[in-house]
């Protein structure tokens, strides 16, 4: 059974395993039931790897020893597989989720939120500004500011954008309604679209003819993007400067025509 190289890379690749295992699993899916010669034979993995390579494969779950003499090996089916690995990586994430959850506790993380708030040389809030790449980091660099809201947030954007991340809308507007915070938001964009997230936010929204996209919290801190379209390699900036914010809150009544 000839398997292209390129086919072989991919799965390698997929499946997160070498050459030789990739070559005696297709061999083995290939074969359906083969003893170790033949599988050598078929993958043309040298006879004295193919032994090591199988008890490998059998420890990951991509084979299986059939019953009986002389001893012989089944390909498990990649459906399974990949309904495996899946299970794995939930397993994993919920773990690490679980583990980091757990940080908050120990006395070395409290020791870096010291170092953070009273190092040597403790950097000032208001002194503070700063580019941030990327959609995850720009997210929970605004998640951080949102949180720590504590009179008025305002939201401005695109009603695409709201809409792709509504769940996530949701939650913030309904934490930050639960604190006593007032939330404005006036959104670009399908005015169809935009009573459906009214709607689905119960908050009021103003429609708006410019396209922007910028998040202003307490009139102190201000975020916002340096492109319209969201994406992996988005960037953003935040600064915390109450005259910048203020003047762009200023703008933004003006351009909603007031509260």
């Amino acid at each position: 059974m000839l398997v292209k190289q390129e086919l072989i890379n991919r799965i390698k690749d997929y499946f997160d395993l070498n050459i030789y295992e990739t070559k005696v699993w297709l061999a083995l899916l290939g074969k359906g039931v083969a003893s170790a010669g033949e599988i050598a034979e078929i993958s043309r993995v040298p006879r004295s790897r193919t032994y090591d390579v199988l008890e490998s494969l059998e420890k990951k779950g991509f084979a299986i020893i059939k019953l009986g003499k002389p001893v012989k090996y089944l390909g498990v089916k990649p459906h399974m597989i990949l309904e495996k690995l899946k299970n794995n990586v939930r397993s994993d994430a919920d773990e690490r989720i679980v583990s980091l959850s757990n940080i908050k506790t120990t006395n070395e993380f409290i020791k870096l939120e010291e170092l953070y708030k009273e190092g040597i040389n403790p950097v000032k809030r208001e002194d503070l500004s700063a580019s941030i790449k990327g959609r995850s980091n720009i997210s929970n660099y605004l998640r951080e500011i949102l949180q720590n809201a504590a009179s008025e947030v305002i939201i401005c954007t695109n009603a695409e954008d709201i809409s792709i991340k509504l769940k996530l809308f949701q939650q913030t507007i309904a934490d930050l309604s639960k604190n006593g915070i007032k939330v404005r938001i006036a959104l670009s964009g399908d005015e169809k679209l935009i009573k459906k997230i009214e709607k689905e936010l119960s908050i009021k929204i103003r429609k708006i003819s410019v396209d922007a996209k910028f998040f202003i919290v307490d009139k102190k801190e201000i975020l916002f993007y340096l492109s319209k379209n969201s994406g992996p390699d988005d960037s953003a900036i935040w600064l915390n400067s109450e005259f910048f914010a203020q003047a762009f809150a200023a703008l933004f009544d003006k351009a909603v025509g007031g509260n």
